[in-house]
């Protein structure tokens, strides 16, 4: 019999994707290391946070006991700028792809960040989908480059270039699933059903394993109408695909950029830096990371 003045009802908080808000337990250690599991990020769109959530989740994992490997897949070379790397002078991906018998492991520069590696590029990299338009099986050369090395790490992270060319086909071929870094706006919401569709003709003709990890909201501002609407759109179109983590907007980002870190590095207790943990716990919870 309930006493008066008293309530059985437990409060539920909700989060900004309107799911009750979870914490989601640190993840233990690994006994062992390896083999990875290969994740593109990848959006067509530019400016949706690709490379910055590839930096950040790289660094988040690595902080949670993860080997990371982060292949910069980009011709801007801005994940490598990002975490301080200079890449004139040195070997890149774009060389492993012209040379497949190459061992990838001369071209992986060791970070500041522990357990952090990185496969840098360059603007070298915006001529390989001419020399590659003619070589066999081309879909499937980052696919060999990198299965010299997927032994050596427990997740490797691809950072793609704004297009659904040649270069984001070889990295949906390669990968074994697909995060979709997704801007709360109107127009980055309009061409995702694109991104899907060639996820799911890569799926049916040269990677039937890929999976969709998730669909991360970037750059929220909850103060904003438009940026709620476009994520509660979001939720209706992906349910459970969008994750719970949500990215908040914050001028900290492009500043942990020109210092060459990782926001979890440069201002660890800020709520950005916080929000990328989260979303390392969230894929280990989800089976997305070992």
């Amino acid at each position: 019999m309930k006493q008066a003045g008293k309530t059985s009802k437990t409060e539920v908080t909700l989060g900004p994707t309107g799911r009750p808000y979870q914490g989601f337990a640190t993840p233990p250690a690994l006994a062992a290391h390896g083999p990875a599991r290969i994740i593109a990020l990848c959006n067509q769109k530019g400016g949706v946070g690709k490379t910055t959530t590839t930096i950040n989740l790289a660094a988040s994992l690595a902080a949670y006991g993860r080997k990371v490997l982060a292949v910069d897949f980009d011709p801007q070379g801005a994940l490598s700028a990002g975490l301080g790397i200079h890449t004139h002078d040195m070997p890149t991906i774009y060389d492993l792809l012209l040379d497949t018998k190459r061992d990838p492991r001369e071209t992986i520069v060791h970070t500041a960040v522990e357990g952090l590696d990185v496969i840098p590029a360059n603007i070298d990299l915006s001529a390989a989908e001419v020399h590659l338009v003619n070589e066999v099986a081309r879909e499937t050369i980052l696919a060999r480059v990198l299965r010299h090395v997927v032994a050596d790490y427990d997740v490797i992270l691809i950072d793609c270039q704004p297009s659904l060319g040649l270069l984001t086909v070889n990295a949906l071929t390669a990968s074994h699933g697909v995060l979709i870094p997704l801007e709360c706006e109107f127009f980055a919401l309009r061409g995702v059903a694109l991104l899907i569709e060639t996820i799911d003709k890569v799926r049916d003709r040269l990677n039937p394993s890929i999976t969709l990890d998730g669909v991360l909201a970037t750059m929220y501002d909850p103060r904003t109408l438009h940026s709620r609407e476009v994520l509660e759109r979001v939720v209706e179109a992906f349910g459970d695909d969008v994750l719970e983590t949500v990215i908040g907007r914050t001028v900290k980002f492009p500043d942990a950029s020109v210092s060459g870190m990782p926001i979890t590095e440069f201002a660890p207790e800020h709520a950005a830096a916080q929000a990328y943990l989260r979303l390392a716990r969230e894929l280990v919870a989800r089976g997305a990371v070992a």
